[in-house]
């Protein structure tokens, strides 16, 4: 058995490379996100750097959960490297330590981190996310920001106080609650239009809608600007979240909710489903890079050629990244199981990574 000093030896190593690279991806990310931002409002005359700064800052966790894996196999096989240009991988393996031995506190740190992704990090991101858009409208403005979002916008016909009435937005933030760039076009029971108002915001309170800084228009009168208005509404803003909630911008914990009353409303659920999945597989894609990455490091070790070996290595990982999005294609639309789609990339590529292994290891 591997010793303990050993074993946290390895698996501080392995973490440093890997968070290390994660880190320096997200700074690549938010760099170009802040550049972005600058492009989009820096003639903006209540332009603030600052503020620009705190909102690609904010908005980076959400943008950096696809760079884990990359970071995984990167940091991976940087470490690998590492431990064989200083010999320290031909003494670990000289003194009896086998491949699985020294390979499996590498696979348990990078299972704990991917663990942690999917139960902390995850929610924070998303969190922070819905934050940076709130923030993103006083810097932004209306027009502008609705190029920069990755939300849907929405349109709903809801009925209250003996009227009908369309209700369109541009972004709804804090859980289905706000609603920002509203228009809401208004019906009688006859389907008369009535008026139309428009306004910056909406909140949602009990039963019905705050609106501020608003505009009605009616037929037969100037148009009206009101400080706020109201309007009332029998539905709920978790079903405005449901009809346009992205799954990745949906936190780990409230996914479960989520897919229960999508599917109680007769929504399509395999999207939040895959994500669900996907997160819960997390630890296993990742584990499943650090073998990938033990394939290239043992091979340079034995036979050299470090650039032509990584190289491979890295071909290895954006297949194994292609292969992963074209299963989560699947999965989201139904053609195969969400569960089959999220958790086979990363078996398989642990499969076959541990099969060259066994090759390389045992001949």
């Amino acid at each position: 058995m591997i010793g303990r000093t050993l074993a946290g030896y390895l698996s501080t190593r392995f973490a440093r490379w890997i968070i290390g690279v994660f880190l320096v991806g997200a700074a690549l990310v938010f760099i170009v996100d802040f550049f972005e931002l600058m492009r989009r409002a820096g003639d903006r005359p209540d332009f603030s750097i600052a503020e620009a700064a705190l909102i690609s800052l904010m908005r980076t966790p959400s943008l950096t959960e696809r760079v884990l894996p990359f970071a995984a196999l990167f940091g991976g096989m940087a470490a690998f490297v590492g431990l064989t240009r200083r010999s320290e991988l031909v003494v670990i393996r000289a003194a009896g330590v086998s491949i699985w031995q020294f390979l499996a506190p590498a696979v348990l740190v990078t299972a704990f981190i991917g663990l942690f992704a999917a139960l902390a990090y995850n929610p924070a991101a998303a969190w922070l996310k819905e934050k940076s858009d709130v923030l993103s409208l006083d810097l932004l403005g209306r027009e502008q920001l609705v190029m920069l979002q990755t939300t849907q916008e929405v349109w709903l016909r809801q009925r209250g106080d003996g009227e009908d009435s369309v209700l369109h937005a541009d972004q709804v933030t804090a859980g289905g609650t706000q609603l920002t760039g509203v228009t809401i076009f208004v019906f009688d029971e006859a389907g008369n239009f009535l008026k139309r108002i428009e306004a910056d915001h909406a909140v949602y309170e009990r039963d019905h809608w705050r609106l501020t800084k608003a505009i009605v228009y009616t037929p037969d009168a100037a148009p009206h600007p009101m400080a706020t208005t109201e309007i009332a509404t029998e539905i709920r803003p978790t079903e405005i979240l449901e009809q346009i909630a992205q799954p990745d911008a949906v936190s780990f914990w409230q996914l479960p909710g989520l897919i229960d009353r999508a599917e109680r409303a007769g929504l399509a659920v395999y999207p939040y489903r895959l994500q669900f999945q996907s997160l819960l597989s997390l630890p296993v894609l990742l584990s499943s890079m650090i073998v990938i990455a033990a394939t290239v490091s043992l091979r340079v070790s034995r036979f050299g050629g470090t650039g032509r070996l990584v190289a491979s290595g890295v071909a290895a990982g954006f297949v194994l990244y292609v292969a992963t999005e074209i299963a989560r294609d699947f999965g989201s639309v139904g053609i195969i199981s969400p569960t089959i789609s999220a958790w086979s990339p990363g078996i398989v590529a642990a499969l076959l990574g541990s099969t060259i292994l066994l090759n390389v290891e045992d001949g």
